[in-house]
This record gives C-alpha cells, structure tokens and sequence, in this order.
C-alpha cells in the first residue's frame, strides 16, 4: 500500500518547548497515516557542544513525548537526545497510532558524542502502516553493514534523521551516501536534516533503484512531500550476495569491543 511521506527540513534549537511547537506546527499541516520524518535532536535540540544537557531537564523530554503520542493519528520519527537510567542517549523516537512510543538508540556515536552519550545496542525495525521501516542517525551513513542488516531483517524503508552542518565535509559526498544506501538494498531512504548555511546533506527521498525521487534546497526550511510504494523495494541483489565468501553477522552488544580507540580531525563526525 502507497505511503504518503512528509519530510520537515525545519530549524533545531536548545529548547524543547521551541522545538515542540515546531514540530506541532509540522503536524498540523499533515493528514492521518502520513509517514512524517523530523531531523536528529528534533525534541531536545543538538549542536557539536553537548554542553547544554547540563542544564536539560530530563522529564522535559519525556513529557513531550508523551504529549506528541497521546492522540497521535500518524507516523511519526523525530530524534531527540533522550534520557534513560544509563544516562543520555542520541535517540530517533518512533509515534505510530495506538501504540507506546518506540526508542531507537544510535549505536555508533560521534566523537563529540563518546563519553557523553550512551551508545546503543539494538538495531530494531517498526511497523509502519502495513510496511517495515528503519532507522538511523546521521554518521551512521557511513557504516553500510548496518543499513544491510536491517534490509535483510525485512525494512522496506529508511527514515534517516541528521544534523549534518558541518563546514569541514566536503559537498556532495553524503548525498552519494543516501543514494548509495538505497540502491545497494534496493530500499527507500527518506532523509530529513536541519537547513543551516554548512548543510552538507540534503533533505530528500530516494528510491530503491537510486533515483532521487524528491529533494529540499539545502540551507533553508521546507516540507517535502512525496508517495512511495513500499512493494517496490526488492531483495534481487541481497539474494546473489556471496555469504560462502563474504558473510555479515550481528553481535547485539559487540559495538564498543569494535569502536576505533582514534580522535577524528574533524570532531564530531
């Protein structure tokens, strides 16, 4: 069945009644069983200096979430950094009718991240209408393995929530990325990121054979739009992979033993 898809390119700040009216504002726009895609760090705001969690009220966070879920009629993920008795966590929140808020956790983290934030250890997918989605946070484009994974674990979509505004990435090469990670599993991305005068990634949705369907002007606000059809997205080249040659195996948990023990020169990345 046919998804109608809104992607809100839409302004970030550190605060989260600021960010609660913007993305009530997005909503009111949209119709019920709308696929809506928000950035990283939507809810409780998100910049390379973390510093203000020091003062975030965490029941903040949770309320707000809780106030977006109760009567909810759409699909909603937006990211948030999110609060759980480990400590904080770089989250994409899932809304979906009827249903209890679900929490994915991103579990490879910048550098400006380590040590701040709590990594993750799952990586779920989420019912969306009759579909199978998933999830993942900006950097995590660089890690393929994970985006095949959760192909294989039966995602027909992406929604892939960024902050990507970072003068010292060169133009051009995450949106290869995205078009990148669609086509090699044959999946929809839908990418929303902040407009910001350093975007480096665009706001956009492409299709499973690597077509960009749809795509924002990068450094100022705007909601796309756009219907995909989850049927198209296919297992053919998944199923020719070589796995007696080359097989992936996820460990739940064995994220940190792997993490390069390294400081970037471009911090927060």
């Amino acid at each position: 069945m046919p998804l109608s898809v809104v992607i809100a390119q839409v302004p970030v700040v550190w605060d989260v009644e600021a960010n609660l009216a913007t993305v009530r504002d997005v909503l009111d726009g949209t119709a019920p069983g709308d696929v809506v895609i928000f950035p990283e760090g939507m809810l409780s705001g998100y910049a390379e200096d973390l510093s203000p969690l020091d003062t975030m009220d965490p029941d903040g966070v949770r309320l707000a979430v809780a106030g977006l879920a109760a009567g909810n009629q759409r699909h909603v993920f937006l990211g948030s950094l999110y609060p759980d008795a480990a400590g904080w966590s770089n989250a994409a929140v899932h809304l979906s009718p009827g249903r209890e808020p679900q929490i994915y956790r991103k579990i490879n983290l910048a550098v400006n991240e380590r040590g701040r934030l709590v990594p993750g250890d799952d990586l779920p997918t989420f019912r969306v209408g009759g579909a199978t989605a998933a999830v993942q946070l900006c950097r995590e484009i660089r890690f393929p393995e994970q985006w095949q994974h959760l192909a294989t674990a039966g995602a027909a979509f992406f929604a892939y929530l960024t902050n990507a505004a970072n003068p010292r990435e060169p133009q051009g090469v995450w949106r290869s990325h995205l078009i990148s990670r669609a086509a090699e599993n044959q999946r929809f991305v839908l990418s929303a990121n902040i407009p910001d005068p350093h975007q480096h990634c665009p706001s956009m949705i492409v299709s499973p054979r690597g077509e960009v369907l749809a795509e924002l002007p990068m450094g100022r606000p705007g909601i796309l739009r756009h219907t995909i059809d989850p049927a198209e997205s296919s297992g053919w080249y998944l199923g020719q992979r070589r796995q007696d040659v080359v097989a992936l195996a996820y460990r739940r948990g064995d994220h940190e033993a792997e993490m390069p023990r390294r400081h970037s020169r471009f911090p927060g990345v």
